[in-house]
């Protein structure tokens, strides 16, 4: 599942983004639809935004993987939000490999266990702490398999983990990565 990206389909990627951008701006304004327009500049600053704090991180690895991941096929639609300003210049690290093989793997257990061409939606929410990092992955969708996830969430790993919610709609998901 972990594609390398090269540079050029970093790029033509991130180029159709801005181009749907740019077309839905241009779209609403054709219908004078200036308030439409003012929301969907918002967005496009809140995300901006989102990205860079993301992109500064020091988790490299797990940034790329959520930027990138909507990019492929996937039966899942990935979101993710930085709560709070982060310290950035705290110098203090997670184990960015041990994170991102974890949640690539619990994707790829996922994206197994979901009823596919459903509208399944994925929520990363990030929150530095004073000890460490949390992640809280919400899921909302249709689950098909409850049995094969718990089994997955129950084998014994280097990831500090806390379900909140597993049902057939649902799964909540709290990680703790702590500063090394």
């Amino acid at each position: 599942m972990k594609k390398e990206w090269d540079t050029i389909e970093l790029l033509r990627h991130a180029r159709h983004d801005w181009l749907n951008k740019i077309q839905l701006i241009k779209g609403n304004l054709s219908l004078n639809k200036m308030d439409r327009v003012k929301e969907i500049i918002d967005e496009i600053v809140v995300e901006t935004r989102q990205e860079s704090i993301l992109s500064n991180l020091n988790i490299p690895q797990f940034a790329t993987l959520l930027l990138t991941y909507n990019w492929e096929s996937h039966s899942i639609h990935l979101e993710y939000e930085i709560v709070g300003e982060p310290n950035l210049s705290s110098g203090h690290l997670v184990k960015d490999d041990v994170l991102t093989n974890w949640t690539n793997t619990f994707l790829e257990e996922l994206d197994q266990v979901i009823k596919a061409f459903h509208e399944n939606h994925l929520s990363v929410t990030i929150e530095r702490q004073e000890t460490g990092i949390g992640f809280f992955f919400d899921f909302r969708g249709i689950i098909t398999n409850i049995e094969h996830i718990e089994r997955f969430l129950q084998q014994q790993s280097i990831v500090a983990k806390t379900v909140h919610e597993l049902s057939e709609h649902e799964l909540s998901i709290e990680v703790f990565m702590p500063y090394q």
